[in-house]
């Protein structure tokens, strides 16, 4: 989605600011009249714009004073997003990003009348604005930042940001990988290419499609507090393809039983998507009718590895279902705890274990266990005992472990503490990873990648599942419940 202009502003308390770097782009203007109609606020000039914003943010001494529509207390700001007041109006949504002594603000194209204000989660535009403001903030911040360095960072953006974003429409938000590609075009290339890209890519030809796929969990085994779990899906891609600007199309298919997937967000190098793709949220009902694939991205690739897109699943189950018991008081305390995997999940990890860690106890003087697979470890600091599991379930896919822990009654002062695991308040971290595997099913067909270049390249296709954030609590004490804010 277009962008109406880009801009850096620098100010420093006490001191007048100063615009760095401004970019419009007329033609995406002109979209923004037709699609705004009687709305349409025109940008302001460069130093009215900056003093509409500081005046916005309260940034100057003149303005410190209390303004009432920006400081009254019904007013609060919960995103970067801003509505600066101009000569013409009331322009929005304008993105204001401040770092050090810079601002970064980016006016993105809104495909329809302005009035009444849509909301923010219906403009494709805005994510991709963020993206953008991101790696331009990466970009100014990376190496040393000397005032010589940040100058000379400052004197290659009009290049990079008409490669990144050519005519407004962002097609490659990491600006650091520009540089290094640009340096190595050689000054007798007679191949033509567009102004916007200059680079071409050297190599054999390849695509690579890989897919990431983080499963969050938290388990009490309660009746009264739900067990919550949650699928976070990244497809990451990288293009070595000799055409200047090649099209490439990305294929993403689920199984049968496949779980649909949910809150898709794009790179801004996917030229166009099938609507019916994003309209599947995990914040709202879902029915019989979410679409289930296949889920096709047409892009124009960035020079580098990127992340063609992003998406949650609501799996039926968590891969692996957990139980856990801490009883008893004072220096000795018995545990229990099984594991058991799903019979849906491919059993085959590079690595699983469980960490058991014991807060506000002190150290562990003696333990007794028994556990049914894998094996017992004590931590150095005597606080954390670690359950390697290995490779594989056994052929039951259910394993146990039970023991008696005595603590040391005295005092060191390494020993770890914790305000909310206090008395048996107390937690199983899961960490695992599957190869060749992923939860809700997702795959990319190295058949239906297709690439309109000079040569056929070679599809390599990937996928893995990863534990984030996978807790099983002590079902025998009061835990945390990350559940009851979110409709209470």
């Amino acid at each position: 989605m277009p962008i109406r202009g880009l801009w850096i502003l620098h100010h420093r308390p006490g001191a007048q600011g100063e615009v760095k770097f401004s970019r419009r782009y007329p033609t995406v203007e002109k979209r923004a009249k037709a699609f705004n109609k009687s709305s349409y606020v025109d940008i302001p000039e460069d130093g009215d714009l900056l003093k509409a914003l500081l005046h916005e943010l309260g940034l100057t001494d003149e303005n410190k004073n209390f303004v009432e529509y920006r400081d009254n207390c019904s007013r609060i700001s919960k995103t970067n997003v801003h509505s600066l007041m101009v000569s013409e109006g009331n322009l929005w949504p304008v993105l204001a990003i401040p770092s050090s002594d810079f601002i970064y603000v980016c006016l993105p194209l809104v495909e329809q009348p302005l009035m009444p204000v849509p909301p923010l989660i219906g403009i494709n535009s805005i994510s991709e604005a963020f993206a953008l403001l991101s790696g331009m903030m990466q970009f100014v911040n990376s190496g040393h930042n000397t005032e010589a360095d940040i100058s000379s960072r400052f004197s290659q953006l009009p290049l990079l940001v008409t490669q990144a974003c050519p005519l407004g429409s962002p097609v490659d938000t990491n600006l650091l990988a520009l540089p290094d590609n640009l340096s190595n075009v050689s000054s007798n290339q007679t191949f033509k290419s567009p102004a916007w890209r200059t680079s071409k890519q050297k190599g054999k030809p390849q695509i690579e499609v890989h897919i990431t796929e983080k499963v969050t969990s938290t388990q009490y085994d309660k009746k009264d507090d739900s067990d919550m779990w949650q699928v976070y899906g990244t497809v990451s891609c990288k293009c070595n393809l000799e055409t200047i600007s090649p099209n490439v199309i990305v294929g993403l298919n689920l199984p049968a039983n496949g779980s649909p997937l949910q809150d898709i967000l794009v790179h801004p190098c996917v030229t166009s998507i099938d609507s019916s793709m994003l309209i599947s949220s995990s914040v709202a009902a879902t029915d019989d009718s979410a679409f289930n694939g296949p889920y096709k991205f047409p892009f124009i690739p960035p020079s580098d590895l990127f992340q063609l897109c992003y998406y949650t699943s609501q799996v039926p189950v968590p891969p692996i279902l957990g139980f856990y018991q801490l009883k008893g008081d004072g220096h000795e305390l018995h545990i229990s705890a099984k594991l058991k995997l799903h019979e849906s999940v491919k059993n085959g990890f590079d690595y699983c274990e469980a960490q058991i860690p014991f807060f506000n106890k002190g150290q562990i003087k003696h333990c007794e266990y028994k556990v049914s697979h894998g094996q017992l470890e004590l931590s150095k600091e005597k606080s954390l005992i670690v359950w390697t599991i290995g490779q594989k379930f056994p052929k039951s896919l259910e394993i146990s472990l039970s023991g008696t822990l005595t603590f040391s009654s005295e005092e060191h002062p390494n020993d770890p503490v914790n305000p909310i695991c206090v008395g048996n308040t107390a937690y199983i971290k899961l960490s695992f990873r599957i190869p060749d595997y992923s939860l809700t099913g997702c795959y990319a067909d190295q058949h239906s990648v297709q690439a309109f270049s000079t040569t056929k390249p070679k599809v390599i296709a990937s996928r893995e599942l990863i534990s984030a954030d996978y807790y099983i609590w002590n079902s025998q004490a009061p835990a945390p419940n990350i559940g009851r804010s979110l409709f209470d």
